[in-house]
């Protein structure tokens, strides 16, 4: 399975940022909902959130206003209209959005109680160290909540995403991409675990996808 260069993940979402919203607002609109919900699940409702392919920032209105968020994307045409979109709705608790790598991320180890990624790592160049950075600035006790496609095993869909897969590289994406890749992420991960791989409706073709990090163990004070 071919890569994903940078230069092309930038250029397919220069193409989509003005229409973005137009095209999947409304189609990804429960999956998004979903991973809000299981984030927000995890820290309560005084978190801080990261938000990793903010994108449009057209998930950000829809978080508790009591949850602090930060949103990175690698695409700037995108994160100016993120951008007008705090400005639009008054978005105070939007600590900031900015241009940013997902594999580079420039925040302190254990700087978020979750890690958000909807449809991002099947768009990235390199998923693994992409995943190993998001554990990286996650708390211990934190969740990474993923939506993405997750591609078929086997039969028609199968054949059907490998042979779009050359057109869906050029729109930004990996139509093939196989659960096995996260599957072997997560068994040498250190201190991470799967918590859940829930297919969303109506035909399973995308996942929720929940990553806990280990919680550091209770100091027992010194007997005096």
């Amino acid at each position: 399975m071919s890569e994903i260069d940078k230069q092309t993940m930038a250029n397919a979402y220069a193409r989509w940022a003005p229409v973005y919203d137009l095209v999947f607002g409304k189609v990804f609109e429960r999956d998004r909902m979903a991973s809000i919900e299981a984030a927000e699940n995890a820290c309560g409702s005084s978190g801080r959130i990261l938000d990793v392919g903010v994108g449009t920032g057209i998930s950000l209105k829809d978080y508790a206003r009591t949850n602090k968020l930060v949103g990175v994307d690698y695409s700037e045409p995108m994160l100016r209209k993120a951008q007008e979109r705090v400005i639009e709705h008054k978005l105070d608790n939007v600590e900031c959005v900015a241009v940013m790598d997902a594999k580079h991320l420039a925040f302190p180890d254990a700087s978020f109680d979750v890690v958000v990624a909807q449809y991002v790592i099947t768009a990235v160049p390199e998923p693994e160290a992409t995943l190993d950075e998001f554990a990286r600035v996650l708390k211990p006790g934190g969740e990474i909540v993923l939506i993405n496609h997750i591609g078929a095993e086997t039969g028609l869909r199968k054949a059907f995403e490998r042979g779009f897969s050359p057109v869906a590289r050029r729109l930004g994406w990996r139509p093939e991409f196989p659960w096995a890749r996260i599957a072997r992420w997560v068994e040498t991960a250190e201190g991470v675990h799967l918590i859940e791989r829930r297919p969303m409706p109506p035909l399973g073709h995308f996942s929720l996808i929940r990553f806990g990090k280990t919680a550091a163990p209770a100091r027992i004070a010194a007997r005096a």
